[in-house]
């Protein structure tokens, strides 16, 4: 996985959307607060911790790529204060390599981290590989589809002459997936029980302010190619003309339509 510059605080302030979204994931686990759970791209460490307090007798063990991430995630979370949570520096792609975490989980959870990965044969196969038989994966991360008006616009900024010299040998760097790409990567790891859907999300900005937050904040393969000095003005620049399209709410509310894909399965038993 790709790792960026991370203003974790900065992201902190802007990611209401995906907090909600965790909790909605998490009441999907129906967890009963004993399992032990792998939270991959924990971030700020904000929804890990939500699932901490509901495994009063389990574990719970956070990673993600950003030094900054676990960096803020540690500070705000303290192990005095969370007896059962920790929070590691580790890529999803590297999972299957860590020998300490080998069938160790009953529980795989990330939300609105996976996205981040191009190549997800690695990180399945990790899961896999973390994950105790008959254990299970709850993941949500951007499909096909996501933020489909943002990434038009930044297209065209980025085809215009002010632009291009940043972005010389820049490709698509999300893995926006589709169900039948999951569907197979499942399968090829054995898993069972599969679930694997698109699911439309509307995702809420407080004006332009918020929009131009969320867009400086999660947006950084475009962003941080762009000059300091000039950074803002092509923030800005996307904000406003997200904007000319889909303008805001009668209550001042910026709208994105996303697309999250949902993916749910088992790890077989030994035979």
């Amino acid at each position: 996985m790709q790792s960026y510059r991370w203003d974790s605080e900065d992201y902190e302030r802007h990611s209401r959307s995906q907090q909600l979204w965790a909790t909605e994931l998490i009441a999907k686990l129906s967890l009963v607060g004993t399992e032990t759970l792998l939270d991959i791209g924990c971030g700020d460490g904000k929804v890990t911790a939500e699932i901490a307090r509901i495994l009063d007798r389990g574990s719970v063990t956070g990673i993600d790529n950003s030094p900054s991430m676990i960096e803020l995630a540690q500070k705000r979370h303290p192990a005095h204060g969370f007896a059962n949570l920790s929070f590691s520096l580790l890529d999803a792609v590297d999972l299957a390599g860590e020998p300490s975490l080998a069938s160790r989980f009953d529980v795989v959870f990330s939300n609105a981290a996976l996205h981040w990965v191009k190549d997800h044969r690695p990180v399945v196969d990790g899961i896999a590989s973390a994950l105790a038989p008959g254990g299970k994966l709850l993941l949500q991360m951007g499909g096909r589809g996501n933020g489909r008006v943002v990434v038009e616009i930044l297209d065209e900024l980025l085809a215009s002459d002010r632009f291009t010299p940043y972005f010389e040998d820049f490709t698509f760097p999300y893995g926006f997936l589709g169900v039948e790409d999951y569907e197979a990567l499942l399968a090829g790891a054995g898993f069972v029980d599969r679930r694997v859907e698109l699911i439309d999300k509307d995702m809420v900005h407080d004006g332009k302010e918020g929009l131009s937050g969320w867009i400086r904040t999660t947006w950084l393969p475009y962003t941080q190619r762009i000059p300091e000095a000039q950074r803002d003005a092509f923030i800005d620049l996307v904000a406003s003309a997200y904007l000319r399209r889909v303008p805001l709410d009668a209550e001042g509310r910026a709208h994105v339509a996303m697309v999250r894909l949902e993916v749910e399965a088992k790890k077989q038993y030994h035979a």
